[in-house]
């Protein structure tokens, strides 16, 4: 669905898919054999099971500086860690991503004590822990009777999806995410009239050290993975084009893509998904982007026939857009950090390669293509490829002092490795067919 006529419509027009999973690991099994295969999968669920290195926040540079906010963001930082560690940590400019700040994540801090008061929290909660979040009531699936407000407790997640609410104890499969002080008391969580909303545990030691972002700088900064900030780059949306984010939600890319354009062209956001739909908009709004226009539409049904087009939302004709996003549908494996991951190799293998051909992009940041994936040696370096399983060393350890140019460059290089599983290629229409 690429836009005819017009100066762009004989110019390189940019489709470009992009998936957190979509490895093709069957052919990986042809190429490594079964025993590489499974350990190189082991590797990846091990490195899956903790964050990535670095905290990456995209600025909304069309409210505010990648400077100012950065100057802003450090002093945030020290206010939420005076007297820790993290205080003094370095916010980090991207070289090649003008519009992304990294902030290291210390940890896992090992020999954090453990309190006698347990609480067990969702795998998603636990997750959300992990990356600086503190616990928030609807998360908490079990705490002791004994449980007050101010009590001193330790953190679990229930990795295993066992913990039925309520519980007074849990003696399934759990992980430690860190330790903190009860907002409220057990009976108060769970034996209200109502839905209670907000912090449950503040989390007082995490096993990770990271800034929270809950309605921090909400109007200025996205937080976002890495790879999915390199996505909108590459598409290099230009102002005054319209543009098809396909399978949009929940809108971290759709409003990047606004924002490289300045807010001035037309952004075409669709979901199937109504409530998706809705933090799409939810989105848009909050970072106040009037360029985008969401649709509750399935992307598999969004080529309209010839002469059938009302002109307004889907489906579009033929050549309706100058630049196409679609961010495919796939298993999710390589969100981080996850520890219930319950995927087997097999069930990777079932999902189908979503592309063949490929083509130089820019920025190009992460690895090449797995071999045993169907493509030459030149093809398998244009595909950019983030794969934390290839990630051999332990949590960023960043000096409070003053960093020198040769160790900001060393931690750039970490972050850029270090990150959530992701694969980036770009397919490029160079004329017009007809």
């Amino acid at each position: 669905m690429l836009r005819g006529g017009g100066p762009c419509s004989r110019e390189i027009v940019s489709t470009l898919i992009s998936s957190s999973c979509g490895r093709i690991a069957s052919l990986l099994l042809t190429a490594l054999g079964s025993e590489q295969s499974e350990m190189k999968f082991d590797a990846l669920l091990s490195r899956l099971s903790h964050p990535p290195a670095f905290t990456s926040v995209r600025v909304h540079t069309c409210a505010a500086s990648t400077d100012h906010i950065k100057k802003l963001l450090t002093e945030e930082i020290r206010k939420q860690f005076k007297g820790w560690p993290m205080s003094n940590i370095a916010v980090l400019e991207h070289p090649e991503l003008p519009d992304v700040l990294l902030i290291p994540v210390l940890g896992p801090r090992l020999n954090l004590q453990r309190h006698s008061i347990e609480v067990i929290v969702g795998a998603q909660c636990g997750n959300a822990v992990l990356r600086g979040a503190h616990v928030f009531i609807p998360g908490i699936l079990s705490a002791p009777k004994r449980m007050k407000a101010g009590d001193a407790v330790s953190v679990y997640s229930d990795i295993c999806g066992k913990c039925k609410r309520g519980a007074v104890e849990f003696m399934g499969s759990k992980t430690f995410v860190g330790n903190g002080i009860a907002e409220l008391s057990r009976n108060e969580i769970f034996c209200s009239n109502c839905t209670l909303r907000g912090v449950g545990i503040r989390m007082a030691e995490p096993v990770y050290i990271s800034p929270s972002f809950d309605n921090l700088l909400s109007r200025f900064v996205f937080l976002q993975n890495l790879p999915s900030v390199v996505v909108s780059h590459v598409l290099d949306p230009k102002p005054g084009e319209r543009i098809l984010d396909i399978c949009a939600a929940p809108g971290g890319k759709t409003t990047h893509i606004a924002a490289l354009m300045n807010d001035k062209g037309e952004v075409i956001a669709m979901d199937k998904i109504a409530n998706k739909v809705k933090k799409i908009k939810q989105n848009a709004e909050n970072l106040q982007l009037s360029c985008i226009k969401v649709f509750c539409y399935d992307g598999t049904k969004a080529l309209a026939k010839e002469g059938i087009w009302d002109g307004q939302g889907p489906p579009f004709l033929p050549e309706s857009f100058d630049r196409v996003l679609l961010d495919a549908p796939c298993s999710g494996l390589g969100q981080r950090p996850n520890m219930a991951c319950d995927w087997s190799l097999k069930e990777i293998t079932s999902y189908p390669p979503l592309q063949r051909k490929l083509f130089r992009v820019e920025p190009h940041l992460g690895e090449g293509g797995m071999m045993g994936a169907g493509l030459s040696y030149d093809q398998r370096k244009l595909l950019q490829r983030f794969d934390p399983s290839s990630v051999t060393e332990g949590g960023a350890s960043v000096s409070p002092s003053d960093l020198n140019s040769s160790q900001i460059a060393h931690l750039i290089k970490s972050a850029n490795r270090d990150t959530i599983g992701f694969f980036i290629a770009k397919f490029v229409k160079v004329q017009d067919v007809s």
